[in-house]
């Protein structure tokens, strides 16, 4: 499937958008889409056109509590102090989790013992307006093959 998308925030902020650039190909299930908005394209042919409200449980997911962390602020004296890039409340940080993969969060707080870190989805318990024009569906039986001149 090749479409144009853009999601919004109900405010009718845009968080991401290709309709100004040449639009993306991939085929549903291959996880390159979160289920929901997959599922919003189930059915459609070239030339429709898709706009939907939906709830954060079917985009980023709900905002869950047991991601909020606190840590010693000792830990983070090193981003604290950057002048170049000073860690304040909103921005964010990266670390490693056990298994060295990227973690990112968001700085809620910070105070002279401790500083809260928000791991949730920055999108989460959102709801997401998901817009997008089909351009064109290759049926799943058909290998495709793409010629570039």
């Amino acid at each position: 499937m090749t479409l144009h998308f853009s999601l919004l925030l109900t405010s009718g902020e845009v968080i991401d958008s290709n309709f100004e650039q040449e639009p993306p190909s991939f085929k549903l299930g291959d996880g390159s889409m979160l289920p929901g908005f997959e599922r919003l394209l189930l059915g459609l042919g070239t030339g429709d056109d898709i706009e939907e409200l939906l709830q954060p449980e079917q985009a980023f997911g709900t905002v869950n509590q047991g991601n909020f962390h606190r840590f010693p602020v000792a830990k983070f004296e090193q981003l604290l102090e950057d002048e170049l890039i000073p860690t304040e409340v909103g921005s964010m940080v990266c670390f490693k989790d056990p298994k060295g993969f990227d973690l990112s969060g968001v700085v809620t707080n910070i105070s002279d013992d401790s500083i809260g870190i928000d791991f949730n989805h920055p999108l989460a318990g959102k709801q997401i307006i998901f817009r997008a024009r089909i351009i064109s569906v290759i049926p799943a039986n058909i290998d495709a093959v793409e010629v570039k001149l």
